[in-house]
């Protein structure tokens, strides 16, 4: 099924004909419940009805066409025209890209928002290198802890299968003194089931995707960082069309960050009760663990801004100054 859904996308192509210029494919992680994908749908919905159907993008939802980690390559090769991912999943090839991973350098809404400001020139930038034009970004709720047994502290994960979705989670799982274990998210009940994880750093939003309650019981709200989502278009396929599509499509995607902003706010607190009323224990980390993940926190800072080099001395100062 899904190779003929992709030979379907590749027979589009970039090149050049009226078709591929009109209807546009997009690729994207999560599954239809989640309220990044309903976000992307009305975005899709709101270009279509502003170009009065002269441009219709059909979202490929839950990694049905490409699985998270091959989007940026599919985008970025003409494979297809769009695609959302998690930003921080490409910080092999840029750290840059997984500042907004770094734990607790900006752990509340109000703090990503300056950090998303901070650091948006830098990405739009590096993407711009790679053929690819950014649209729009909306965060995740705070990443937080499940664990099938309680946690009192970083000795509580010696030894323990942690999920990791990119270099710095699987870093964060090292320093907790945990195994890292790289499982996509639509992977992530059976990773559960038969053992390959047995516990992982995820938002709210995640876990009710997930149904975590299936398997897990512990909630520790740490909000230790909020990763985004960024949806970009290859710049051919943009550049083909019409100016007023263009400035559709741009004015439908800076109503979606807005709107993906403000959803993400609202929702974070009701998804933690969604989990509650599923019989998950819901903590705060007691003074101990607390205290650990400052430290890790605060390492993890500093091998960021090794790694990263004066633009990450430019971010900091950005977000210093606000």
């Amino acid at each position: 099924m899904r190779m003929t859904a992709l030979a379907g996308v590749l027979a589009l192509g970039l090149a050049g004909t009226a078709a591929a210029q009109d209807r546009w494919e997009m690729p994207t992680p999560y599954p239809d419940g989640n309220y990044q994908t309903q976000n992307i749908r009305t975005f899709a919905d709101d270009v279509k009805a502003a170009t009065n159907g002269g441009l219709v993008i059909r979202v490929h939802s839950n990694a049905s066409l490409f699985k998270l980690p091959e989007i940026k390559r599919a985008v970025q090769t003409g494979q297809v025209q769009a695609g959302e991912i998690l930003l921080s999943t490409l910080s092999n090839e840029d750290p840059m890209f997984e500042a907004d991973a770094v734990p607790f350098l900006a752990s509340s809404f109000d703090d990503a928002a300056k950090l998303y400001t901070a650091t948006k020139p830098f990405v739009e930038e590096r993407l711009k290198r790679s053929g690819l034009r950014l649209l729009f970004s909306v965060p995740w709720p705070g990443q937080s802890i499940y664990s099938k047994t309680p946690v009192n502290g970083a000795a509580d994960f010696k030894g323990v299968r942690f999920r990791a979705f990119n270099s710095t989670t699987s870093r964060l799982a090292e320093l907790l003194g945990a195994i890292p274990a790289t499982v996509q998210v639509a992977e992530v009940p059976q990773a559960f089931s038969t053992g390959i994880i047995q516990a992982m750093i995820t938002s709210p939003a995640t876990g009710v995707d997930a149904q975590a309650w299936d398997f897990v019981k512990h909630y520790y709200d740490v909000r230790a960082f909020l990763p985004k989502s960024v949806v970009f278009v290859n710049e051919r396929a943009f550049a083909r069309l019409p100016a007023d599509a263009q400035a559709a499509v741009l004015k439908a995607a800076a109503d979606a960050e807005a709107r993906g902003w403000a959803t993400a706010r609202a929702v974070n607190d009701e998804l933690i009760n969604t989990l509650r009323k599923h019989g998950m224990q819901i903590h705060q980390p007691g003074p101990v663990f607390a205290k650990e993940l400052a430290t890790i926190g605060s390492t993890m800072r500093t091998e960021w801004l090794a790694r990263v080099g004066g633009d990450g001395a430019k971010v900091i100062e950005a977000l210093q100054k606000n």
